[in-house]
């Protein structure tokens, strides 16, 4: 499948994790119950995936986590804030450049209803 399709099969899932959660729990609680719906809907992930930085020439290991990179081309992160904040996007946009992906799908999953939590961002090569 190419990142799109893995799109709406991510979004899909975040949905049906939220239908039967609802808003106001931790994000590490999405997260573990999205690995769950991942592993039943055979979606191909990496959970909690380190990712270094090369500064200067030299390779760091910064402590950054992404929280989900399925199939090696889509990069999912996950909050459960009150509201998405730029600096949530530049966070994503970068884990994009990090990795190479081109597809990242920011996910809160503090709100009523889900679609309104979802961000798409595509990192313009």
């Amino acid at each position: 499948m190419d990142e799109n399709e893995w799109s709406n099969k991510i979004i899909g899932a975040c949905i049906e994790v939220h239908r039967a959660l609802g808003p106001g729990l931790l994000e590490s609680v999405y997260q573990e119950c999205l690995a769950r719906e991942f592993s039943l809907q055979e979606v191909p992930f990496q959970k909690e995936i380190a990712q270094s930085v090369t500064y200067k020439g030299v390779l760091m290991d910064c402590g950054l986590r992404l929280d989900f990179l399925v199939d090696n081309q889509v990069i999912v992160e996950l909050k459960a804030v009150e509201k998405l904040l730029p600096v949530h996007k530049a966070q994503t946009l970068t884990y994009l450049k990090l990795t190479g992906c081109k597809l990242g799908l920011l996910i809160n999953f503090n709100v009523p209803v889900l679609k309104d939590g979802i961000e798409r961002l595509v990192l313009d090569l």
